[in-house]
């Protein structure tokens, strides 16, 4: 489900599965939203796309919750300008000690948080008519909190009765089976799961969830010193454990609000180490994996079938004979 309607998933192509347009770090109790100028956001964000369209990309998912700066209607602007498929979300952002949740998630039930998102489903986001293709979640290290489980229930239930893939922001290894093994409470497959920044983990974390069927999402390659040799690590120990039908990759690259200023602020680029957004993995850790013996069908299954697969809108419980 894209932001200008619903796309065969035969038909996404190459994607990269978590990135960032435009993100807002005020915090939900001073959000109110977007900040900056929406023809100059197309203006400078324009370019980047049509560039990573070149690289042969035709899909992004943008991974920006609401109340963290989500802003559907420069997505869209953007789809239409470029002809790249931009996907947005529903869900709460949960890490970051709740800088991002807003109030009325403390009060309401799961049942009711899951009524809200439901909504966004169902009518379309802000009055704009556009659905989000997948629930985001973010979680700290560790067990989760209480409030962590009620969100995490909240989006299982979301998912139970639209299809859509839960991507869950993870602290460590610690939270991403804390995180199956609530969803499993709640009869949701790990099939529907995607473990965000599973580079926090370890090797035997990644294998495990993998082995169980969840997403392994490698999702903030840069070319900071030391990053691409660790990634290439991670994913060949992944494709050696037989698990390379169950991973994803992508920057988390994207723009952010300057200041706080309330209206009309200028954007800035991530500092994660890539000088230029959405390339990295193409200048350095394609040509990696070639190197270390990775064949074209390898690096297409990692950039389309896996994302094909892994966001395709439908209903995965845990038993299949209930589904």
């Amino acid at each position: 489900m894209t932001v200008r309607g619903p796309v065969p998933v035969s038909q996404l192509g190459r994607a990269l599965t978590h990135e960032h347009i435009v993100t807002d770090f005020l915090g939900a109790a001073r959000w109110a939203g977007p900040r900056y100028d929406l023809e100059a956001a197309v203006t400078t964000v324009r370019p980047h796309l049509e560039a990573l369209k070149e690289r042969g990309v035709s899909a992004l998912f943008e991974c920006t919750p609401q109340y963290i700066g989500r802003g559907v209607r420069l997505l869209r602007q953007l789809a239409e300008a470029t002809g790249v498929h931009l996907v947005t979300n529903t869900g709460y952002y949960g890490a970051a000690g709740y800088k991002y949740i807003p109030q009325h998630a403390y009060e309401e039930s799961a049942e009711e948080l899951a009524e809200r998102w439901l909504r966004e489903w169902r009518e379309g986001i802000d009055g704009t008519g556009i659905r989000p293709g997948f629930i985001k979640l973010g979680t700290d290290r560790g067990a989760l909190s209480p409030l962590h489980e009620k969100l995490l229930r909240a989006a299982a239930r979301v998912h139970r009765r639209t299809g859509l893939t839960i991507c869950g922001h993870t602290g460590d290894g610690v939270a991403a089976m804390d995180q199956l093994r609530i969803l499993a409470s709640e009869e949701v497959a790990p099939e529907a799961f995607v473990w965000v920044h599973a580079q926090n983990g370890t090797d035997a974390d990644r294998i495990e969830a993998a082995r169980r069927g969840a997403w392994i999402s490698l999702d903030g390659y840069s070319l900071a010193p030391g990053v691409p040799e660790r990634y290439l690590e991670a994913l060949l120990a992944l494709k050696s454990a037989g698990c390379w039908s169950r991973v994803l990759v992508s920057h988390d690259d994207g723009w952010a609000v300057e200041g706080e200023s309330p209206r009309q602020a200028p954007l800035r680029l991530f500092g994660n180490g890539n000088p230029q957004p959405y390339r990295s993995l193409f200048e350095r850790l394609l040509p990696d994996l070639r190197k270390a013996g990775c064949t074209e069908a390898d690096l297409d299954q990692l950039l389309r079938a896996n994302p094909a697969r892994a966001f395709g809108i439908r209903v995965r419980k845990l038993h299949a004979n209930s589904t």
